[in-house]
């Protein structure tokens, strides 16, 4: 009852309201360390793993580069199955793609959020942060920017409150949005990188319908495209009125 310990301790309060999975924070320094050592050592095992099933679906490929010689890394949100992919094995896929087919040198993402569905294609923020910290240095160091086509306003609201406090300052600062193709060319050269059809699509209706980009669906019953009755109603009184004059 009375002894005490001069071990130290902490405590990591989180909001449960938040809806976010806390393990990745929870894990003590020298867990990290250890992990963060073996990303050097088992690159040879994520060799030996296959992966053909994930290659298959091209949501993560390698493709030319930007303006500033970065490799551009593509990856398409809505191919990607997360119901159906851990973590775990998306993070052995990461590196087993950096590491085998660009083992050095500069790199960009080009990551195509159109059309992407919270439940279907997005495994977390919590998850992605989870993975971004557990790459080694150097490949971090090699990151040198995200071209976020299409954010979403959830996408939006969410790095603004919460970016800062869930991504590290190295990440958060590399994070470009990118509203529409055309701005996205000022980085790239058209045909680096390939455009999915509903990636152009999408981009196209966000053009017409600017306010779609905040969630607002202007005219989601298409009622502009209904033809004005009101006039056609009001010019066949008109010819029945004199009709009825002339008899």
């Amino acid at each position: 009852m009375g002894s005490s310990s001069n071990d130290d301790f902490s405590v990591v309060v989180l909001a449960s309201d938040l809806g976010i999975d806390a393990r990745p924070f929870l894990s003590n320094q020298d867990t990290e360390i250890e992990d963060q050592d073996n990303w050097h050592d088992c690159s040879q095992d994520f060799a030996d793993e296959d992966f053909s099933d994930l290659e298959f679906l091209q949501f993560f490929c390698l493709q030319g580069s930007d303006k500033s010689c970065n490799r551009i890394l593509r990856i398409v949100g809505k191919y990607f199955p997360a119901p159906v992919v851990s973590g775990e094995r998306l993070k052995r896929y990461i590196y087993h793609k950096i590491c085998s087919e660009l083992p050095e040198g500069p790199f960009c993402i080009v990551y195509m959020h159109s059309t992407v569905q919270k439940e279907d294609n997005s495994p977390g923020v919590t998850i992605l942060r989870w993975i971004y910290e557990e790459l080694p240095p150097e490949i971090k160091d090699r990151l040198q920017v995200i071209y976020f086509i299409h954010p979403g306003l959830r996408s939006r609201l969410v790095f603004a409150t919460l970016g800062r406090f869930f991504l590290s300052g190295g990440l958060y600062w590399k994070i470009k949005y990118i509203s529409r193709l055309q701005y996205l060319w000022e980085d790239i050269k058209k045909g680096e990188v390939e455009i999915p059809e509903f990636v152009q699509n999408h981009d196209d209706v966000l053009e017409h319908r600017p306010l779609t980009d905040y969630g607002i669906e202007p005219d989601p019953l298409h009622l502009t495209e209904v033809p004005n009755t009101a006039y056609s109603l009001g010019r066949y009184e008109e010819r029945l009125t004199s009709r009825e004059f002339m008899s």
